[in-house]
């Protein structure tokens, strides 16, 4: 076995999905691999600001920061949340990590938890991924069986909303609730699960934080840039030939992270971070690099990760408007920007797609930017005005062509638009 001090070479990758690409490891292998979780404590929560961790499942935000709020006021009250809850259409790298490495990712929760003091860990699971529910549910009964943990974890799968991966939405439904955002303050380090101090993480976050605690925040900033240190989880998808989730550090290029998924056409854009980011131009892309400096240069950011090629035989505004469709329709309808605001602007986008209303549509989502953005309960309008603003600054082109010729004709299919309603219990 070996030692937790004998640290792999730092620069080499794969660092999380290190032992199987498909299929959960035992906790045999996985201990062969990383070694025994060292003891816990709150010494943890320096070494994680130390190694710059910060959020990965969209927000970025500094972890050891929320690791010590809720450990400034749990005094062995608190819970922790791992947060696995990924319904973010074009993104699947937090199903993958559960299926594939589930021992990480409890030994970075268990790990946290013994940070901040708490004295329960919740795993939250999308119930729609049977292979990430059966690769914990595994992990677990080997643990209870050969290595429990000093803190109880329980799982708990939740439902199928867009948003209901949002911290409070989450914290609301582990409450007996729908799985909606509710308004903060207070938030959930202040009062969360069952209204006690609730540190939120990202599965991915935590298994990074189980690399910190073993090999040292050094070893994770070996990787990365000095903003965005260490490794990331890529979802790469749309039209290339070997969509998949890719580890690769931050500020790599992003032209050299297409070419791993191999474009299956000359790409003509690219999404990058989801449905709640933003359209990037192809002839920026040889440029950019993955991380936040350089994609805010182009007006977008890391995000969920996930990176979406558009070939160039698509109409980058019909997949716009099939996305910010559907994304009209996952808000949970608790306030005007998403009640109102995005029904209007799927309708918006519905007309620039038909063509034939000269530059109203084009104003009207000009209009619904000003008035939807940073007035909602939550993010979620936010995002959907940020993708729907990138594709008329991006595909200004096609944008002329609808309005002076009318549909194009093209093909959707490169972004996936799920079926089906929001499921909020």
């Amino acid at each position: 076995m070996r030692a937790p001090t004998e640290a792999p070479p730092a620069t080499a990758l794969p660092r999380l999905l290190a032992l199987s690409p498909a299929a959960a490891p035992g906790l045999a292998a996985h201990l062969e691999r990383w070694g025994p979780p060292p003891p816990g404590g709150p010494g943890l929560t320096g070494e994680v600001e130390r190694a710059g961790l910060r959020g990965r499942g969209g927000a970025a935000f500094p972890t050891a920061l929320k690791m010590r709020a809720v450990a400034a006021r749990g005094a062995g009250r608190a819970v922790v949340v791992g947060n696995g809850v990924e319904r973010e259409p074009v993104s699947f790298k937090d199903k993958a990590l559960l299926a594939s490495a589930p021992h990480l990712v409890l030994d970075g929760l268990v790990l946290a938890a013994e940070a901040v003091g708490a004295s329960e860990a919740v795993l939250c699971i999308d119930r729609g991924a049977p292979d990430a529910l059966r690769g914990v549910a595994t992990a677990l009964t080997e643990r209870s069986r050969h290595m429990p943990d000093p803190v109880p974890v329980r799982v708990a799968p939740a439902p199928g909303a867009y948003v209901a991966g949002e911290e409070s939405a989450l914290v609301h439904w582990l409450n007996g609730g729908p799985a909606k955002p509710t308004y903060v303050p207070p938030r959930p380090f202040e009062r969360g699960v069952g209204r006690r101090p609730t540190l939120v993480d990202n599965v991915e976050t935590l298994a990074h934080v189980a690399l910190i605690a073993r090999f040292g925040a050094e070893w994770f900033r070996a990787l990365g840039t000095p903003a965005d240190p260490g490794s990331c989880l890529l979802s790469i998808g749309g039209d290339v030939t070997r969509p998949g989730v890719y580890e690769a550090p931050y500020g790599a290029g992003l032209a050299d992270l297409i070419g791993m998924a191999g474009p299956s056409q000359a790409p003509q854009a690219v999404l990058v971070g989801g449905y709640s980011g933003a359209w990037v131009p192809v002839g920026a892309v040889s440029s950019l690099r993955f991380d936040s400096e350089s994609l805010a240069g182009v007006e977008a950011g890391v995000g969920c990760a996930a990176i979406s090629v558009l070939g160039a035989g698509r109409c980058g505004l019909m997949e716009t408007a099939r996305a910010v469709r559907w994304m009209a329709g996952q808000s949970a309808g608790q306030c005007g920007p998403c009640a109102n605001g995005l029904p209007a602007l799927a309708e918006a986008f519905d007309q620039l797609v038909r063509g034939g209303h000269g530059s109203r549509a084009e104003r009207r989502v000009a209009e619904l930017a000003q008035v939807v953005a940073g007035r909602g309960a939550c993010h979620h309008p936010d995002g959907v005005i940020r993708m729907a603003t990138s594709a008329i600054r991006v595909f200004a082109a096609e944008v002329a062509h609808h309005r002076e010729l009318g549909p194009c004709g093209g093909h959707p299919g490169a972004l996936t638009v799920p079926a089906g309603r929001p499921v909020w219990r």
